[in-house]
């Protein structure tokens, strides 16, 4: 893997004067898009201004590429790609990289991610491309994008969300906060029905974590929990980064830790290791 990934774009064009790198004038036809391109919807209207721009300034940055046995693949600049083809210009600057399937998909991974243009569940698929296509650990996959391992870890868990949850949030439906709280409810039927409450009722994420807290902590027909087991639970939720359960008896309890993958389970372990 290129030493250089996880700096951002910059640490891939080299911007001194006197450097080798070169800029290319690329038929627009011999390039075909990414395909470990993390992101899938593009919003119209940001599209168009790209256009609008292009057409009054041109392409100010080089789109990135490397070299195919049919010609050309794009490693980052997907919407300037676009953009030059909706406006049917027939050449677009390039700069050529050589690089590998793994650095591709980083790299577009971390053009999206500073731009700021990926939605949760495209950030959480690209993170699972890396982690079972090419052996990324969480803590890699973490140092490469500059985000905290236990983010990595709540993004990835958003996969286990139902479908229809993921395209509330694919949608912005539903934010990023709405699902983490959505997360701790215990079945799909309950996490469904709460998400649609949320977009009925247009809670704020604070609404639904409270809400959710209430309903997690009403007493069972057989037993309730004492508010000194409900403050461990949760001081011990925020700790772990994850759900956990006491189960208190008469004369013994248990306490449950959740992970949701293996690397989540290496992050909990430390943590218990630590103390």
């Amino acid at each position: 893997m290129d030493k250089r990934l996880g700096k951002g774009l910059g640490a891939l064009i080299t911007e001194k004067p006197d450097s080798a790198e070169k800029i290319n004038k690329l038929r627009v036809e011999s390039i075909v898009p990414n395909k470990f391109q993390p992101r899938k919807k593009f919003d119209e209207g940001k599209l168009k201004e790209l256009k609008d721009s292009i057409k009054a300034k041109g392409i100010i940055q080089p789109v990135i590429v490397r070299k195919t046995k049919e010609g050309y693949e794009l490693i980052a600049g997907e919407r300037r790609f676009r953009a030059v083809k909706e406006l049917g210009f027939r050449e677009i600057p390039a700069i050529v990289k050589e690089v590998t399937d793994a650095d591709s998909l980083e790299l577009s991974l971390i053009e999206n991610i500073q731009r700021e243009e990926l939605n949760p569940i495209e950030e959480a698929r690209a993170y699972t491309n890396l982690n079972e296509k090419f052996s990324f650990s969480q803590e890699e996959i973490s140092k490469a994008v500059g985000k905290d391992p236990s983010t990595i870890s709540n993004t990835l868990r958003l996969l286990t969300l139902p479908e229809l949850i993921q395209n509330y949030i694919e949608d912005n439906l539903i934010s990023m906060g709405h699902a983490k709280a959505i997360l701790s409810l215990p079945t799909e039927r309950s996490k469904i029905r709460f998400s649609k409450r949320i977009m009925r009722k247009s809670l704020s994420v604070r609404q639904a974590e409270e809400l959710i807290r209430q309903r997690l902590q009403k007493p069972k027909k057989t037993a309730s929990k004492d508010a000194e087991l409900v403050r461990i639970e949760e001081e011990l939720q925020h700790y772990f980064g994850t759900r956990v359960k006491a189960i208190h008896g008469k004369k013994r309890g248990r306490l449950e830790i959740f992970y949701y993958s293996n690397e989540d389970l290496g992050r909990i372990l430390r943590l218990i290791i630590k103390k």
